[in-house]
């Protein structure tokens, strides 16, 4: 996920142009085109909200559809225009969408959004990993991370980059024997 400072992943209106900043910092790392290529590679299926797949819908007008040939499955409970193989609708119980689904074919499976979604995969703990990557600007006011965590829940930080852009990636698992 993707969020500012002030932990918004969107603007009210879904846009996202805040994506690109002018910032610079001169320790951090280059996030190079092929370091993004090698990492995509890895991933085997994604799994997103019915929003966020429209917003990918509608920015691949534009720019083509950023998830390639790799299966996609958009959980929703609504019918949405699906226009290429690759893409599948899920409604259902997510702990039967992961271990009957995902486990059995995929070793790499991403969420990518939005956070409605990503919320409920971390409170059934039906992740293993949380990247977030943390843009230098504030928003005041949009569409919230965390807004609809109901309960505390620790994480173990795993890795930190820092980016040249500014932006700072941290990567969490989450706690074991953490309560639900």
């Amino acid at each position: 996920m993707v969020s500012s400072l002030d932990g918004f992943v969107a603007k009210k209106d879904n846009s996202v142009s805040w994506f690109e900043t002018p910032d610079y910092y001169e320790k951090g790392v280059e996030l190079t085109e092929q370091a993004t290529q090698e990492f995509l590679k890895t991933i085997d299926c994604y799994v997103m909200g019915s929003r966020t797949y429209e917003h990918a819908l509608d920015l691949s007008k534009a720019y083509g559809w950023a998830y390639g040939d790799v299966p996609t499955i958009v959980v929703t409970q609504r019918d949405l225009p699906i226009d290429r193989p690759t893409v599948e609708t899920y409604s259902g119980d997510l702990y039967n969408l992961v271990n009957q689904r995902l486990k059995p074919n995929y070793k790499t499976v991403w969420v990518v959004g939005g956070p409605a979604l990503a919320t409920a995969f971390i409170q059934l703990k039906l992740v293993d990993e949380l990247r977030l990557s943390i843009l230098p600007i504030t928003l005041g006011d949009g569409i919230r991370f965390f807004e609809q965590m109901p309960q505390e829940q620790p994480f173990h930080l795993k890795d930190v980059t820092a980016y040249k852009s500014g932006m700072v990636e941290l990567r969490y698992e989450l706690t074991p024997n953490s309560p639900l």
